[in-house]
């Protein structure tokens, strides 16, 4: 796999590992009971983007880990997953 094809993948893999960890250990204010003036009370007490980013990146990088072995090594890609989509217009 080329460099800016492995990175692709990385990229996404980020973005969508990010929204399932963002969550997670989330304390809002109305839990907190200090809602501010002007904001929500779903909003963060404390938000730790450092952490969020850190999670983030460490369980996409398994992830990534886990996916390069599974098309390098084993040699599973897309093609193998089952077809789920009919297939319209063929007869």
């Amino acid at each position: 796999m080329q460099f800016l094809s492995g990175f692709a993948v990385y990229f996404v893999i980020w973005w969508i590992t990010l929204f399932a960890i963002l969550p997670i250990g989330l304390r809002t204010q109305d839990d907190e009971d200090e809602v501010l003036l002007g904001t929500v009370a779903s909003a963060p007490a404390r938000f730790r983007g450092l952490r969020v980013v850190l999670l983030t990146t460490l369980a996409s990088a398994v992830i990534f880990g886990v996916w390069h072995a599974a098309s390098s090594w084993y040699g599973f890609s897309l093609s193998n997953l089952p077809r789920i989509v009919p297939d319209f217009g063929r007869t």
